[in-house]
């Protein structure tokens, strides 16, 4: 594994500039508490997985998304995803499977976000094989680190603080919804332009 690339990887994730894509992480976290940590390394591993093949076939350029379309889409799956668990009836998630096809298929196109960077970074490079995996570790690392911080904080709110948990998910998840709805806004101001 190539240690460059694992750094990228996890400052990808950890730097406030890709904000969008800790509240995305934020945004699948929020439902959950920190006894439910294995569903969400399902989740965050599925998201993972999403943006490494994207990551890949846009480094090998076999797809090609204009990135004003990316990064116009990466906000919107932001806004999907918190307003899901807006309008979730249960307080406890019961069906993950929404969930699995949010991380898997959002991660796609969070994937395509990263790709130009990277493509710029990997140069003539040959062997991608190995900056790919570490970019990829690096980014589960960040994003487990992040889910674990979300975790604990929201299990301490909601045990110690007294906060219902619905209530807590329904104030997470709406913050992440309206910072990310801000970002739809620009994004279809960039577009009118």
């Amino acid at each position: 594994m190539d240690a460059l690339y694992f750094e990228l990887g996890w400052q990808h994730i950890v730097n406030w500039d890709a904000y969008d894509h800790i509240l995305f992480v934020i945004a699948l976290s929020a439902i959950y508490l920190l006894r439910d940590w294995k569903k969400v390394l399902v989740l965050v591993t599925a998201f993972t997985i999403g943006h490494s093949v994207t990551l890949a076939l846009s480094v090998l350029n076999i797809i090609r998304i204009p990135s004003e379309i990316v990064e116009f889409l990466i906000p919107v799956t932001i806004c999907i995803t918190a307003l899901s668990n807006i309008l979730r009836k249960t307080e406890q998630p019961q069906n993950l499977q929404l969930n699995y096809f949010y991380a898997l298929f959002f991660g796609l196109i969070h994937g395509l976000g990263f790709s130009n960077y990277l493509k710029s970074l990997l140069g003539s490079q040959a062997n991608i094989v190995q900056p790919l995996l570490g970019f990829n570790i690096g980014l589960e690392v960040g994003q487990i680190v992040i889910v674990m911080a979300i975790l604990i904080f929201s299990t301490l709110i909601v045990n110690i603080g007294r906060i219902k948990r619905r209530d807590w998910t329904m104030f997470l998840s709406s913050a992440t919804f309206g910072a990310a709805f801000i970002m739809v806004l620009e994004g279809i101001r960039t577009f009118s332009e």
